[in-house]
């Protein structure tokens, strides 16, 4: 056939592209044991997955998926049953069809004796072409999951054998058993909750992490892990414009991150006042106030659980029509009580990421002997873009931040990030020795920063990332990101039946669904926008989730992963607009 068209060119670099995976796959496969109707199934199903069809078996009638020979027997001559012995020569050769664009290619081979190491080289080769298999088809297919919780569990829930089986074995059949099962957070079209994806360094560090297998515990049990975590603490502090001294803890996420700066306010309050909280416990301890906007995340109160602290002593500050903590409120709060008090403020909340008045409201806290903590997820990000950083405007003067990596930065899950002013205060609440412990105060041990003991190597991937950026690339990510939001509420919000909620400020915004019903009510509203986002989500094209804004219920925009481009935003507001006009008919 003649291709004519940049189309049909693309189309026929897909389908070249499949049939390399796919001799790939098989080849993969190809080992001592194996039958030849075994290698062939594995052909068929890879080309199946990635919507191709084998053309021997469509066009020329063929039985087999592929043309798999050994040694001098050609393909049509071999028996199914057939298994590959060590020394075969195989040839695999795959010709498939894909949207009526044809390729074919062939591989020859020798079946050699494998060592434990060779095998284990091939299975992680093959697991590098599932995973760019993975992120080949990210973009081309639903970021809704396909396979329902009944299917998941049908075939992951397998018998525990008493027997194991290879392990290339165990990954093909993981991969297959959860094809469907994965939402395409890591693209360019989830809008959910604050996902971020990881940036290709990060994600190649992330792997490099797994292999060099370190217990980032102390610098004795992974030396480059405690280096690259100074290094890329460092780097953070620099990004970020906050006190270059202040200590930092690499940690699961956020949730931990808040748990260590108010594990170190906790300590620094109590120590004040005459109180050793990590000797004598909370028995007994003056009581510590917690004031925070009535805005803030779940996770700062699960913190005050796991502290024992208690979710009682939280005091909600309420906040204005843009969701931000005021001066008199603030300073009313204050003067109600001069116990040991924790001031929380938002660096961006989770819906519409208000950002409080920082250098009104930190010196007056700060005024009052209080501990200032900033919950800055994902909006402390925004210090590192020009035209951002001014909203920010005196959160360095705060005792204590919390972030995550893994949201703005785009770093593989789960990377938080602690950073505190008082080093002592720290130390005291982190920190742990033992005489079977091998310190050296001359490095940086990380269990006397972090929460954990055995502990991934978080540190590489934060270097990669911010490597692979730079400072300029940390602002462009930032910049694009609330353009990308900007444009995404607005273009929805001009649909027939959509409304702007809150025009985004920063990288979030809201947007409801009106209910064409006569006389609708706010529960219809409320109802109609739950149904749209369930639609659009099944639709495929993106993938938000809802929430409640001041009593009603919202669909939240949040744009925070590299990927997301100008075509993202076009094709989602274009899907939303096809779903509401389904929706219209029925």
């Amino acid at each position: 056939m003649t291709e004519k068209t940049q189309i049909d060119i693309e189309a026929l670099k897909e389908i070249g592209k499949i049939v390399a995976l796919t001799i790939s796959e098989m080849n993969g496969h190809a080992r001592v044991g194996i039958t030849v109707k075994e290698l062939d199934d594995i052909g068929g199903q890879f080309l199946k997955r990635h919507g191709a069809v084998p053309s021997p078996k469509t066009t020329n009638k063929f039985p087999s998926n592929a043309c798999i020979s050994i040694n001098h027997e050609i393909a049509t001559g071999i028996s199914e049953d057939r298994i590959i012995q060590l020394g075969d020569v195989i040839n695999i050769d795959v010709s498939a069809e894909l949207g009526g664009h044809y390729a074919a290619a062939e591989h020859s081979f020798l079946v050699q004796d494998e060592t434990a190491m060779s095998s284990f080289r091939s299975l992680l080769e093959r697991t590098q072409v599932h995973a760019v298999d993975f992120l080949d088809r990210l973009d081309k297919q639903s970021v809704s999951a396909s396979a329902d919780t009944v299917t998941l569990r049908r075939r992951l829930g397998l018998p525990l054998g008493n027997d194991g089986i290879p392990a290339e074995r165990v990954i093909d059949e993981l991969v297959a058993a959860t094809e469907g099962g994965h939402l395409g957070s890591a693209g360019g079209r989830f809008f959910a909750w604050v996902i971020g994806g990881a940036l290709p360094s990060a994600l190649a560090a992330d792997w490099l992490t797994s292999t060099w297998d370190n217990n980032a515990a102390l610098y004795a049990c992974g030396p480059a892990a405690s280096v690259v975590e100074e290094v890329a603490g460092a780097w953070v502090k620099e990004v970020l414009d906050l006190p270059n001294t202040a200590p930092f803890a690499f940690t699961t996420g956020c949730q931990m991150a808040h748990f260590t700066c108010l594990a170190a306010a906790r300590h620094a309050l109590l120590r004040d006042r005459g109180w050793d909280v990590e000797r004598d416990g909370l028995t007994g301890a003056p009581a510590i106030r917690i004031l925070a906007s009535e805005q803030r995340h779940g996770s700062i109160e699960r913190a005050l659980r796991f502290l024992g602290i208690g979710t009682a002593a939280l005091v909600p500050l309420t906040t204005d029509a843009d969701a931000r903590v005021t001066v008199d409120v603030l300073s009313t709060a204050l003067k109600d009580s001069d116990c040991p008090t924790i001031v929380i403020l938002d660096a961006a909340d989770l819906n519409v990421a208000a950002i409080d008045p920082f250098s009104e409201l930190i010196p007056i806290a700060r005024a009052a002997g209080a501990w200032v903590h900033i919950d800055g997820a994902f909006g402390l990000w925004a210090r590192a873009s020009a035209q951002h950083r001014s909203k920010l405007a005196g959160v360095e003067l705060a005792h204590s931040w919390a972030t995550d990596a893994h949201k703005w930065l785009n770093t593989p899950k789960d990377i938080g990030i602690a950073l505190i002013t008082d080093s002592d205060a720290h130390r005291a609440a982190m920190g742990i020795s033992a005489d079977y412990l091998t310190h050296d105060e001359e490095t940086r041990d990380q269990i006397n920063w972090t929460p954990d003991w055995t502990r991934r190597a978080r540190g590489f991937a934060v270097y990669a990332a911010l490597r692979e950026l730079g400072r300029t690339g940390v602002a462009d990510l930032i910049e694009r990101s609330c353009s990308h939001a900007a444009a995404l509420a607005n273009g929805i919000a001009a649909l027939h039946g959509a409304e702007l909620v809150f025009a985004p400020t920063l990288n979030q915004g809201l947007v409801r669904f009106l209910s064409p019903e006569p006389n609708a009510s706010e529960e219809d509203h409320d109802a109609r926008t739950t149904s749209v986002i369930a639609a659009i989500n099944a639709e495929g094209t993106a993938f938000f989730s809802g929430t409640v804004w001041r009593g009603r219920t919202a669909m939240r925009i949040s744009v925070v992963n590299w990927r997301t481009s100008e075509a993202d935003v076009h094709a989602t507001v274009n899907a939303v607009a096809r779903v509401l006009a389904r929706m219209d008919l029925n």
